[in-house]
């Protein structure tokens, strides 16, 4: 088998050369890179940089405060939502993609499904993100197809737990939102009293649902993700008895989420990158993933999983590849920034059991650029692991390119002042393709 190179994009960034880069500016002022802009020579780019997939982050609509109303597409309140664009893991139309990547926005389906086209002519295969654990706070689809029920359409949120709701309710109870974005509020309240001509009221949610990062009270705070709710797969984490699980018959959440992978598969997605799959029951992937693959046995499933207790239930239920971060990861950042280099040694042995199934990276939207002066405390110093320039720096990369698949960021070996990797970024950066090549055996790797 060929290595796996994966080529993570944060879409509306990787082409906006907008310039502006205002603090809490809107789409207008800062810009935004568009779907058309991935043209066949870009691609053919990518490709020759030895990249065998593509991860879009980011396209599937999530919460924004951008006001798409003369769309049809409803509005979203300021309160939960974070940041002008929103979270793209704060999904609020599963069937939908996003309207600020789009050039026609009456058409951003049909402009998706050209760029996967042009993906495949171009001999690349496409993964995006299928967040399982959690939506946004206003969760409703407008683009499900006909005979498709909505998420919590058929709730009785009078229960604080049923295997049949989709979500979890706190009953009888206001949800509060964390008041600390009082000014920006202030702000967006006076822009959408000017656009709509009526004040903006403060989000009101009654019951409350519960916040997707398990917290199941009316009061999540301000570095909860509170701008989500969690769905219900059948677990009731506040039984009385403890936490017990209802799995037979099949939950709706179950059936949902498989219609929604079933409709991106449709659309040519050859993978899916699984966001915090380890905070849905490993029973779900078991059901879900088999069936999936009916009609593509080849189809990518790449979960997030933290925990390297859950590796090896998590790859039996069917993942092709797992991160492997507070593993290799984080012990190659340690290495990096002055700690053992012999550790990486012990850490894929650890793992060896596995196979090639673990997923390793230098970076990705959660972490530091490497190549900056904030991830070793000099640019330079992550820069030369990456290219191989020090004495000690083949360990770590060859500990990376040795097994598993390999997920690479844009603009990854360039320097960065940024302290995300995809903060500000319009230009490309790759691995030399001479230094990616050296080591590299038959596992996949993520760019």
């Amino acid at each position: 088998m060929n290595k796996i190179i994966i080529y993570q994009i944060f879409t509306r960034l990787y082409s906006n050369h907008n310039m502006t880069r205002k603090e809490w500016g809107s789409i207008r002022e800062n810009g935004c890179g568009k779907l058309n802009d991935f043209t066949p020579r870009v691609l053919k780019g990518i490709k020759e940089k030895g990249v065998s997939h593509v991860w879009f982050t980011g396209v599937i609509r999530h919460a924004t405060t951008t006001d798409y109303s003369h769309y049809g597409i409803p509005r979203n309140h300021p309160e939960v939502i974070k940041g002008r664009a929103g979270s793209p893991y704060a999904i609020v139309d599963y069937y939908d993609i996003d309207p600020d990547l789009a050039v026609d926005v009456s058409k951003r389906m049909a402009e998706f499904e050209a760029l996967v086209q042009r993906c495949h002519k171009t001999g690349l295969k496409v993964i995006i993100d299928f967040v399982p654990n959690h939506v946004a706070r206003e969760y409703h689809s407008i683009m499900r197809p006909p005979g498709v029920r909505d998420l919590g359409e058929d709730d009785d949120n009078s229960k604080g737990f049923s295997k049949d709701n989709n979500f979890y309710y706190c009953v009888g109870e206001e949800l509060h939102v964390p008041n600390t974005l009082n000014k920006i509020l202030e702000k967006d309240a006076e822009e959408s009293s000017a656009s709509t001509k009526q004040p903006l009221m403060p989000y009101y949610e009654f019951p409350a649902k519960a916040t997707g990062n398990d917290r199941f009270d009316s009061w999540p705070g301000v570095n909860d993700w509170y701008e989500t709710v969690k769905l219900n797969y059948g677990v009731d984490y506040c039984d009385a008895g403890g936490r017990s699980t209802h799995f037979h018959p099949i939950p709706d959440t179950w059936k949902k989420m498989l219609d929604i992978l079933l409709f991106w598969q449709s659309k040519g997605v050859d993978g899916f990158r699984c966001d915090m799959a380890e905070m849905v029951p490993v029973e779900f992937w078991n059901w879900v993933i088999p069936r999936v693959r009916e009609k593509n046995k080849n189809l990518l499933f790449i979960g997030e999983v933290y925990n390297p207790g859950l590796y090896d239930a998590f790859v039996k239920s069917g993942f092709s590849y797992l991160y492997d971060k507070v593993g290799m990861y984080d012990t190659m950042r340690n290495a990096i920034c002055g700690g053992d280099t012999a550790e990486i040694t012990r850490r894929w042995q650890e793992t060896d059991y596995l196979g090639n199934h673990l997923l390793y990276f230098l970076e990705n939207h959660d972490e530091q650029r490497i190549a900056s002066d904030f991830f070793a405390g000099e640019a330079r110093k992550g820069l030369a692991w990456i290219r191989g320039e020090r004495d000690d720096a083949e360990k770590p990369v060859y500990a990376l390119c040795r097994s598993g698949i390999w997920r690479e960021r844009h603009g990854q070996g360039r320097f960065q002042r940024y302290r995300r990797p995809h903060h500000h970024l319009r230009l490309l950066g790759y691995l030399e393709p001479q230094r990616r090549g050296q080591g590299v055996g038959s596992h996949p790797y993520v760019a």
